[in-house]
């Protein structure tokens, strides 16, 4: 039987990385975690959202085999709490009256003592809830221990409707169990919307969010108490997983308030996007059980960060770099991808590509004879590149990591089966100049978890070196593209804010620039279509965020 009701609760707020799919590990974690709060003297253990079987479970979420699997572990769960220790709230799929719902389920005294559904589905972005499941009914309070608790799932936060209706019929304490994805400055934006919930419904609010990358997204974590005043009572770790013990009091007036406790800021800006591109890979890569990354070294900015990344996320060990120089690769670029591997402390091994690309030029002379050289030599070059990359992972087991940037993917400045070759990105959701600034700040910073060196990790020449592909003679890639500052200003309007041609004109650049970014983003949609995932960190990433035809004559040029 629980412990008798009493004015004060001690509620463990377990921000966990779960794997979606694994629903024993999965499991077992969340067990790992109330046995752990136990010891702290917890009632009550809250857990994310869906964090039995992981989140997003998107279509896998419809098998019926993985719908029982869930149900027995939330069973099995709740058959612990038998026990007399801490009562759990999980997040699972819950089949119910023929239809599945996004549930939250209070677990305690051996029994599943109540159940909520996900009113608010969000059919957004990368959302897509409404697909696999239906929409719960506003919901009331769930009774725990003497106190009433208003029990919301992530997006019935960002609507007035649920808290609303939970603070009417009686809820004591808001809480909301969330997966929510990481993207550049929500961490305002979550408390904000926190704050004016707290401000209407005048009660205390928890919010507990997931931590970890699953494929394309980074959860945060940054859990958080707020006081029935607006005040910040508790906030756990960013982007690792944390315990975070809440200790609760009723006031004379009824009223729960929560003792102040740790309070962990989060990181913001350049800090923020690195950690979650750390997090991102280092999860993709353990997850799916790859022994490391193969990363193709041109002693260009964009191989240095990534590499860097990579060397972070999982240690120099795991992280294998490879030149392929070409006749026009210069010896500065080939020194740079040297001295950063040295500073790294990653393997670096060199294959030089002439005489892959020799053969292509005697196989295909016939063919190409009377036309002048052009982009195909180029991209055979960067093909010649992808095969070796793809040739060591097939024999090493490595992932091929590449390295291409928003700025490249968003203008088609990439060659498919080429550089576009691996089976993640670490910048694909990273503007240059935001390449530039990472850069820099990794240079100048170094924080507990990274498995690189501290110090400079990437030397001065790759960063202050014009950009190049060094695939013809004396190339730059400012001889087809414009300058990043003009180029990334643009891509942001058209892509973050879908602002009108016009627009972006009277914000100073040309127009003839403008609408020449406007059909290289266009006409390169085919290829983002056949990118390997990558981190996402804008509003606006390339992928679920952002879905447009290939065939598509619009212009937008009236």
């Amino acid at each position: 039987m629980p412990p008798a009701i009493s004015n004060s609760l001690v509620i463990a707020l377990a921000q966990l990385d779960p794997t979606v799919g694994d629903i024993e590990g999965n499991l077992a974690h969340v067990r790992a975690a109330r046995a752990r709060a136990a010891l702290e003297g917890a009632d009550l253990v809250l857990t994310s959202e869906l964090v039995v079987t992981g989140y997003p479970p998107e279509d896998l979420v419809l098998k019926p085999m993985f719908q029982d699997a869930a149900e027995r572990a939330v069973r099995a769960l709740a058959a612990d709490t038998a026990d007399g220790g801490p009562g759990l709230i999980v997040g699972a799929p819950w089949p119910q009256d023929g239809k599945l719902y996004n549930a939250a389920l209070l677990l305690d005294g051996g029994e599943i003592a109540a159940a909520r559904f996900k009113h608010e589905l969000p059919n957004y972005g990368v959302f897509d809830e409404v697909r696999v499941f239906a929409p719960g009914a506003l919901p009331g309070p769930m009774p725990f221990r003497g106190v009433r608790l208003g029990v919301m799932i992530c997006e019935d936060l960002w609507l007035p409707e649920v808290p609303e209706c939970l603070q009417e019929s009686g809820a004591e304490i808001l809480v909301v169990i969330n997966g929510s994805p990481f993207e550049h400055d929500k961490t305002d934006v979550r408390i904000n919307m926190a704050v004016s919930r707290v401000v209407e419904c005048g009660l205390p609010l928890i919010y507990l969010n997931q931590v970890g990358g699953q494929d394309e997204l980074v959860f945060d974590g940054a859990s958080f108490v707020l006081g029935a005043d607006r005040a910040l009572c508790a906030q756990a770790r960013a982007f690792e997983e944390a315990l975070l013990l809440t200790r609760w009091t009723r006031g004379a007036d009824g009223a729960w308030q929560c003792v102040v406790t740790e309070r962990h800021a989060p990181p913001e800006g350049l800090d923020a996007i690195y950690r979650a591109m750390t997090l991102g890979l280092r999860d993709y890569v353990n997850k799916n059980r790859f022994s490391g990354v193969l990363v193709g070294f041109s002693g260009g900015i964009d191989s240095a960060l990534s590499a860097a990344v990579a060397v972070d996320a999982l240690g120099a060990a795991r992280v294998h770099c490879v030149r392929m120089p070409s006749r026009f690769s210069s010896q500065g670029s080939l020194d740079d991808a040297a001295e950063c591997a040295r500073l790294l402390g990653a393997r670096l091994d060199t294959v030089p590509i002439e005489p892959a690309v020799g053969a292509f030029d005697d196989m295909l002379r016939p063919l190409f004879q009377g036309r002048e050289p052009d982009a195909t030599e180029e991209n055979i070059q960067a093909r010649a590149r992808g095969m070796i990359l793809m040739a060591l992972s097939n024999k090493l087991g490595h992932m091929v990591l590449t390295t291409g940037n928003k700025s490249e993917m968003s203008v088609g400045y990439a060659t498919l089966y080429g550089d576009m070759c691996g089976g993640y990105s670490v910048l694909k959701d990273v503007y240059k100049t935001t390449v530039f600034a990472l850069a820099r700040w990794r240079n100048q910073n170094w924080r507990d978890g990274f498995q690189g060196p501290k110090g400079a990790v990437i030397p001065e020449t790759i960063i202050t070196k014009p950009p190049s592909a060094e695939l013809k003679p004396d190339q730059t890639d400012q001889d087809t593209l414009p300058p990043y500052e003009v180029l990334d200003d643009i891509l942001q309007c058209l892509i973050e804010h879908e602002m009108p041609l016009a627009e972006i004109v009277e914000r100073g650049h040309d127009s003839a620039t403008v609408t020449k970014v406007w059909r290289m983003l266009d006409v390169a949609e085919y290829k983002r279509r056949q990118a390997p995932p990558g981190v996402k960190l804008t509003r606006r990433s390339f992928g679920k965020d952002r879905r447009y035809p290939i065939t598509n004559r619009f212009r937008g040029l009236d």
